[in-house]
């Protein structure tokens, strides 16, 4: 690969940069604890996993040229962000009058959560068919070399949100009273909401 030094800085400024995969590993690990938190970053990771297997053997290619394809993935993947932007109002309100130190673990799996999230993303997938040709070299097999930079790529993203991970668990204690959780919440639900709607006018160009 082509400056891999560049390759590694470069993945490590996007997997730090907050998105939607920090949003959902934040929201998760304060509601539900580190092992859900944990959870979600493997979920996270596999999805992205995904992307590259298929980026590597073309179906990303697939996906940019199809219009009908695009189109469908993107509106799944902003509904799901959606869904789960408005779940956080929907769950403050449940909570209004309990303990948070009780509440009710939802029903879907982190794992499966982060799955479905970062599946469904088709700027995931773009990402990774824009971003990862720039540093393979001609010379070799490049569908082995996608395979190696995006699984770089999961093995920051588990680091990197691992040691999130556990920072949250921390002070998450004091991030679980009852005027920062409903901050939380507010926050996380309008991020969330917002990265799905900005996915609904993803233009595969751009």
């Amino acid at each position: 690969m082509n400056d891999f030094v560049t390759f590694l800085l470069l993945t490590l400024f996007v997997v730090a940069s907050p998105g939607v995969d920090f949003a959902l590993i934040t929201k998760r690990t304060i509601g539900t604890g580190k092992s859900d938190g944990m959870k979600m970053v493997l979920g996270l990771t596999s999805g992205a996993l995904i992307h590259t297997l298929a980026a590597a053997f073309g179906l990303s290619l697939i996906l940019m040229k199809s219009a009908l394809a695009f189109e469908i993935i993107k509106y799944l993947g902003a509904i799901y962000l959606i869904y789960l932007g408005v779940s956080s109002f929907i769950n403050k309100k449940k909570k209004d009058n309990t303990s948070l130190l009780e509440v009710e673990v939802p029903k879907q799996s982190a794992f499966k959560q982060g799955l479905i999230s970062n599946t469904l993303n088709p700027k995931v997938a773009i990402f990774f068919l824009t971003f990862l040709p720039q540093f393979v070299t001609p010379q070799f097999n490049t569908s082995l070399q996608f395979v190696i930079m995006g699984s770089i790529y999961a093995l920051l993203s588990i680091l990197w949100f691992t040691t999130i991970v556990f920072l949250l668990g921390y002070i998450r204690k004091f991030l679980l009273s009852t005027k920062v959780q409903m901050t939380i919440d507010k926050l996380t639900g309008l991020v969330l909401v917002g990265f799905g709607v900005k996915l609904l006018f993803t233009n595969p160009k751009h």
